[in-house]
């Protein structure tokens, strides 16, 4: 090379240096741009996996509980006994007796003209005598039977509830109703035979106790007592808001969307997996989405309890409307509470495990705090032992106390029993005298 084409070498050098530092920063770029891509695409795959396992767990739970006979017929069955729905249904009940047999005028008519006053009081003691009874029959083991049958014939036509042709639960556009015309029939048998007088006459009606039904109990009930029934007697219209029947699609429709969500779910969580950069930091994602998601559900829980309240009238109803709506939802919410906590202890864990400063330092003082008991754990333990002993008898009551099914009753149980054994040993492996210590000397004669 002469020395006129040294500086031709060096430009042209320079010009495939700058070009193929252009090429390598083009690359950096579409490697950032793509790592960047996946970065979001996992976060949007996890967080719509987390809403969509939630929205698995309310399927499931419609569809092994709303939409199951027999698990509808078993999450509904205690509720004559809950005193809250007793107190309601047989405030409702006393009154449509009270109504349809207008008590107060025929006590009028019985009681001589100068007594007349005192028909309104005997009234009232009576109707107090009649609403304990109907309690009494509410809470009886033979209603029982009647309440299973009622609610099993309502269910095997709960699916068709838009279209009205539930003979105990009816569904319009706008109400659902509940017939309670059996409770009546048993309450108006007790009747008969406690105040025989009430009626004018001896009355006779069927016992339902077998939970047998007869399909033409309103006409037999209407011959007994003499008068006729109104259309909407014992009639109890729980839910009025015009919004039933899409309550009831949206439930049908989820059942069927069931499958569909469970595999998104399944195959989301996978994507998210595969193409996430960091998958530490997707689990922490999956983790605050979960709890994300269980807040949602429990908030629209929440709006639902209170839009069905809202159209129920103040005092015992909606007491028992509550009560009932606790009852029936209890699974549901204790689902959404495992969702909640397991999506906490996901997300602590997967931040605990990761670079953050704050979980360095916990991580490095949980290290040293373990190395410093660790030397003098067995002495220290002897010295302590009924201390940790208590201690550990304390804290497995609190949990336990904040815990609500046997399952994790049993845990805490086996976790307990785990830690006094092995304090308990850790203090005795310290308290047997040593084998291997060379013997004393002998002192010098």
């Amino acid at each position: 090379m002469t020395y006129t084409e040294a500086p031709v070498e060096i430009e042209r050098l320079r010009a495939e240096l700058a070009t193929l530092q252009g090429r390598l920063d083009d690359r950096r770029r579409r490697e950032f741009a793509l790592l960047s891509l996946r970065r979001v695409a996992a976060a949007v795959f996890i967080t719509i996996t987390a809403f969509a396992l939630v929205a698995s767990v309310v399927g499931l739970w419609a569809a092994t509980t709303v939409l199951s006979t027999g698990r509808w017929v078993s999450t509904v069955a205690p509720l004559p006994k809950d005193p809250q729905v007793a107190t309601a249904v047989a405030e409702y009940t006393t009154t449509q007796v009270f109504e349809v047999l207008d008590v107060q005028r025929r006590i009028t008519e019985v009681l001589p003209q100068q007594a007349a006053f005192v028909a309104g009081p005997i009234t009232g003691q009576l109707r107090q005598a009649v609403d304990r009874t109907v309690t009494n029959v509410l809470q009886s083991d033979g209603f029982q039977g009647i309440w299973i049958e009622l609610n099993r014939r309502a269910h095997q036509r709960v699916l068709a509830i838009v279209e009205d042709r539930s003979e105990v639960i009816g569904a319009t556009a706008d109400h659902v109703d509940i017939d309670l015309l059996p409770l009546i029939n048993q309450v108006l048998r007790n009747l008969s035979a406690q105040l025989p007088t009430l009626f004018g006459k001896q009355i006779t009606l069927p016992d339902l106790s077998s939970g047998e039904i007869p399909d033409n109990l309103r006409a037999r009930v209407q011959d007994a007592l003499g008068v006729p029934l109104p259309a909407n007697f014992a009639q109890f219209t729980i839910y009025d808001a015009g919004r039933l029947a899409a309550v009831q699609e949206s439930v049908a429709t989820a059942k069927r969307s069931l499958a569909i969500f469970v595999t998104l779910t399944v195959v989301l969580l996978a994507l998210a997996l595969i193409i996430s950069t960091g998958r530490r930091r997707t689990i922490l994602q999956l983790g605050l989405g979960l709890v994300v998601a269980a807040v949602a559900v429990r908030a629209v829980l929440r709006g639902v309890r209170a839009d069905v309240l809202a159209g129920v009238p103040e005092g015992v109803y909606r007491d028992g409307v509550a009560a009932a709506m606790t009852s029936v939802f209890g699974l549901l919410r204790l689902r959404g509470q495992q969702l909640l906590w397991i999506g906490a202890v996901l997300a602590v864990v997967a931040y605990l495990a990761g670079p953050g400063r704050g979980a360095v330092w916990l991580r490095s003082q949980v290290r040293r705090g373990a190395l410093h008991i660790g030397r003098p754990s067995p002495r220290w333990i002897a010295a302590h032992l009924d201390v940790l002993r208590v201690g550990g008898l304390v804290l497995a009551a609190i949990v336990a106390l904040l815990l609500s099914s046997w399952t994790s009753l049993f845990v805490v149980v086996v976790l307990l029993a785990v830690y006094e054994v092995g304090v308990t040993l850790l203090a005795r492996d310290r308290s047997l005298p040593s084998h291997d210590a060379p013997d004393a000397p002998a002192a010098a004669g």
